[in-house]
């Protein structure tokens, strides 16, 4: 049995945004030499979070925008009424996103490989940047 612990920096640009990072965890793999495992994916950050979907840009906007309408940005949080006037701190959509959807993912890995699904990518989630990001990834398997 080995472990691989590694870390993929994420550099967002946007308040809200989904970036791809399969190939990074792949590259991860494909280092590690792990012929069967699991492989887990951790967002250290609350406002933050982790999922397996689609690759494709439009189904990026449409989640995006309908997290936006189940939980608008400005509204009437408590976490928010105890940080009035600090912006950065005014950030309970993203608290309650990050929840919903989930801050790790687990993929098996076999013949050396992540077990997705044809157009199944690991997309990363930012509901409260721009900022600098960490993804912890962890291999457990054999070789």
């Amino acid at each position: 049995m080995k472990i691989i612990r590694d870390t993929i920096n994420v550099a967002t640009r946007r308040t809200y945004e989904i970036l791809d990072i399969t190939t990074n965890i792949n590259n991860i793999l494909e280092k590690s030499k792990i012929e069967d495992g699991l492989l887990v994916c951790y967002v250290p950050h609350t406002t933050a979070a982790i999922t397996i979907n689609e690759g494709d840009e439009t189904v990026f906007e449409d989640l995006l925008e309908l997290l936006k309408k189940w939980v608008p940005r400005k509204g009437d949080y408590k976490h928010n009424a105890k940080y009035a006037g600090i912006p950065q701190e005014e950030n309970a959509h993203a608290h309650i996103i990050s929840s919903i959807i989930q801050p790790s993912i687990t993929v098996p890995i076999t013949n050396g490989r992540l077990e997705l699904g044809t157009w199944q990518r690991v997309l990363f989630i930012e509901l409260d940047g721009p900022r600098n990001r960490r993804v912890i990834v962890k291999i457990i398997g054999i070789k």
